[in-house]
């Protein structure tokens, strides 16, 4: 019996050296709540998504495909990779990323720098190519009889050092317009065998 009053003592004394750390650890756990909107969608989200996505009175999917991979390789895009049975395709092209305006600024950042006596790179930081890449998905509509299509364009710019510059999702309304005028082309073409 002394022996089990003595364990019963130390399991005693354990729990009273944690129970402080337990009651801080409720008490902040309490505290901590989800950031002001963070389930919240950000304003432009049905802008990018109306953008993104078109629907085609076809349910013939392996059609729509052919055709979405038709139009990137017209585009100039190489295709990547391309999964029939769930719908996806991916690809991407290099393009020539220099802008005129960027270049001249950087020079006379430089110049300027130059003639102050100060080291000013910013040269180095000038755009010189970009890697685009388009990601399609096509699934079948929740209204039925229907396909739906979306289309992601993203872009990696480098410059001219071999640095990445930034990554960025491309949202020129001309660039998701040019795509989808040219599927529907190619859809319609398709459907007649023309």
């Amino acid at each position: 019996m002394h022996i089990i009053h003595h364990d019963f003592k130390i399991m005693l004394l354990r729990v009273s050296k944690l129970l402080p750390l337990i009651i801080i650890s409720c008490f902040l756990s309490g505290c901590v709540s989800a950031p002001k909107g963070f389930l919240k969608f950000p304003e432009t989200y049905l802008e990018k998504r109306q953008l993104q996505i078109r629907q085609y009175d076809t349910t013939d999917e392996e059609k729509i495909i052919i055709s979405v991979a038709g139009v990137l390789q017209d585009l100039g895009f190489m295709l990547d990779d391309s999964e029939t049975e769930v719908g996806l395709v991916v690809a991407s092209k290099k393009a020539d990323a220099t802008d005129g305006g960027q270049i001249a600024t950087a020079f006379f950042i430089d110049l300027l720098a130059a003639l102050g006596g100060s080291y000013s790179n910013a040269s180095a930081n000038v755009d010189a190519v970009q890697h685009v890449k388009a990601s399609v998905i096509v699934k079948p509509s929740l209204e039925g009889g229907r396909t739906v299509v979306r289309v992601t364009f993203q872009r990696i710019v480098w410059n001219v050092s071999n640095k990445i510059n930034r990554v960025e999702t491309v949202d020129e309304p001309e660039i998701y317009q040019k795509f989808f005028d040219s599927l529907s082309k190619s859809i319609f073409l398709e459907a007649h065998s023309i």
